[in-house]
């Protein structure tokens, strides 16, 4: 990742190190507990009840991930500086998508804290968001990251207002690899990632609606292939109008 001090990467940095001061000495609740066979040692367990160590990067995985904490606000502050850190330096690798990042968000119930704490994550996700969106190559692509943000906060509008609104040769960049990523669920009338407590039928319109209306223009300034434009365009077709244009791909839904 390119750590040039530009306005966005300054700004990450600050929302950081808000995250570092505002969670410092945070603990897991002293009677937490997980299964061992599982989960981890007591040993290991024992590590988030005391503030500010930092786990290896195993534990760190096997902590933000485990569903089944009793008080998972209480896991997730404790951890939240660090496993901030190592997600925007991309070493936060999730199974199947960074959108399982953004469920362990919404299990900490974050929106509902203490409004300090509340303000310092919203602010990280703003900040990580604004950086991605102009950075040449971030540690965590766009489109992986939008999924995060939108399963953490419950919502997309704000996420593509931001994209919207920037004008910057690496957002429309971005905005490329994410359609070309994207097309294939969205004309199966798919949410391109799994959506947790958030109503994805909602999210999908939403998201395909904004694709064909802000897309093709930047997607044609960066030389986008023809065939990606005219899938955005059926994205906003519906019904026979869709499956019967003969630039329809020859797929199996």
């Amino acid at each position: 990742m390119n750590r040039e001090a530009t306005p966005a990467r300054l700004r990450l940095d600050r929302a950081l190190d808000r995250l570092t001061v505002t969670f410092r000495g945070m603990t897991a609740h002293r009677d937490e507990a997980n299964c061992t066979c599982h989960w981890g040692s007591e040993e290991e367990l024992a590590l988030l009840k005391v503030p500010d160590v930092e786990l290896d990067p195993d534990l760190l995985r096997r902590t933000w991930d485990a569903p089944d904490w009793t008080d998972h606000d209480s896991v997730l502050r404790r951890v939240l500086p660090q496993f901030a850190r190592e997600l925007t330096s991309g070493d936060v690798k999730p199974m199947f998508g960074m959108y399982e990042v953004g469920k362990s968000f919404v299990r900490g119930h974050w929106q509902q804290w203490p409004e300090p704490q509340r303000l310092a994550v919203q602010e990280f996700l703003d900040a990580w968001w604004g950086h991605t969106l102009v950075e040449p190559e971030p540690a965590v692509p766009a489109h992986e990251l939008l999924a995060l943000c939108v399963e953490a906060s419950g919502t997309l509008t704000p996420w593509l207002d931001t994209w919207a609104a920037l004008d910057h040769g690496a957002t429309d960049r971005h905005l490329a690899e994410a359609a070309a990523r994207w097309e294939y669920h969205l004309l199966g009338d798919e949410l391109p990632w799994d959506a947790w407590e958030s109503d994805e039928d909602a999210l999908r319109v939403e998201l395909a609606a904004w694709l064909v209306r802000h897309a093709p223009a930047r997607l044609r300034a960066q030389d986008a292939p023809e065939e990606l434009l005219h899938r955005i365009r059926l994205i906003g077709l519906t019904g026979s109008a869709r499956w019967e244009d003969p630039h329809w791909p020859d797929r199996v839904y």
